[in-house]
């Protein structure tokens, strides 16, 4: 990815995604008539979501975001439209994932001990090495996986939440119940109800939508349009870097870039150890953006937000809002930054709080 391009607008979209802990949901409904299955209570496909462990499958993960993000071209997958991915399993922490990107593709797999992310357009590999036997959660499997995200979704919000069945689904030619989080009367958001497709079988989810106050269809949505449950090919979760190909580890990367000021501001708005105002729904997060990297924002990075953001103004003081369908981001022009999926008020509301 070119961050001298992306600088502001991809890490705003980037907090967008963790500010409401719903990722980039998205997926198209499941063709086929709703299967009739027993009843099932709500807390019992809450507990399924929050302990299925998938086993071995692969599968095709399609994305179809309606959440008005900027079409931006190093990152095609974060704005409006269909994008789909390819997902492989062993069912044993092994993956491996195609993500389409235009005319190249990323690659990444996990073999078991090591990461290895590759670019096919620059040709370069990033090898990231699993520390003390574990790998890094931060992983972009978190993202088009359905599973995960549904499990983080349910974690973080089913206390703040009232919960119900609503029905049945067919998702990937396999039977599904409908599971419905819809947010307590009183939470400040923009969500107005999250739908996790849970396998009646499987009891993993398979797609999660999300629906926003005044839209009538999922603004986004992720999951499977097809799925082959079983053990996979064991040389898809191997990987040999190409012939030619740069390698390199994420911390080099990192410190190539680390002088650089749009990496500065990323690393704040994806820091860590995040400023985190509220809980539920209502939750928001906060950093400040390093002063030296305001200052020094390449203008074509600028154009970017200032092309995507209005002006806006308070007893907090002055800056620029990002606005999103399912969650909106206000950057203060003295490099306060709070996010979250709640309406912009809460954001002035809440940015004075910001250390």
């Amino acid at each position: 990815m070119n961050n001298r391009k992306v600088t502001l607008a991809a890490a705003a979209a980037g907090v967008l995604t963790g500010a409401a802990g719903l990722s980039l949901l998205a997926m198209p409904a499941g063709a086929g008539q709703p299967p009739s299955l027993p009843n099932i209570a709500p807390e019992t496909l809450v507990e399924q979501v929050l302990t299925s462990k998938p086993g071995a499958f692969g599968g095709t993960v399609e994305v179809d975001n309606k959440l008005g993000l900027p079409s931006i071209a190093e990152i095609p997958q974060l704005a409006d439209g269909k994008h789909s991915a390819r997902i492989w399993t062993d069912g044993n922490g092994k993956l491996r994932l195609a993500l389409p990107n235009g005319q190249s593709e990323q690659t990444i797999v996990d073999d078991g001990t090591t990461t290895w992310s590759w670019n096919s357009q620059d040709n370069e590999v990033t090898k990231s090495e699993h520390k003390d036997g574990r790998k890094d959660e931060a992983k972009p499997d978190n993202a088009m996986d359905p599973a995960t995200a549904a499990k983080e979704i349910v974690s973080k919000t089913k206390e703040f939440s009232d919960i119900s069945v609503d029905g049945t689904a067919r998702v990937a030619n396999r039977a599904a119940y409908e599971l419905v989080l819809t947010p307590k009367a009183g939470e400040k958001t923009l969500v107005r109800e999250v739908r996790i497709a849970v396998d009646s079988e499987l009891k993993m989810p398979l797609r999660v939508a999300v629906l926003t106050n005044g839209t009538a269809e999922p603004v986004g949505q992720v999951g499977f349009s097809q799925i082959n449950v079983g053990p996979q090919d064991s040389k898809l979760f191997e990987f040999t870097p190409p012939s030619g190909a740069k390698v390199t580890t994420p911390e080099a990367k990192e410190e190539q870039q680390r002088h650089k000021p749009e990496i500065g501001i990323e690393q704040a708005l994806r820091g860590e150890n995040p400023q985190i105002f509220g809980t539920g729904w209502d939750t928001v997060v906060g950093a400040r953006i390093p002063a030296d990297a305001m200052t020094q924002v390449p203008a074509e990075a600028q154009g970017l937000v200032d092309r995507f953001t209005k002006k806006v103004s308070g007893n907090w003081g002055s800056g620029k809002l990002f606005t999103t369908k399912v969650a909106t981001i206000l950057i203060a022009d003295d490099g306060r930054v709070v996010a979250g999926a709640v309406p912009e008020q809460v954001l002035f509301d809440t940015i004075g709080q910001v250390k």
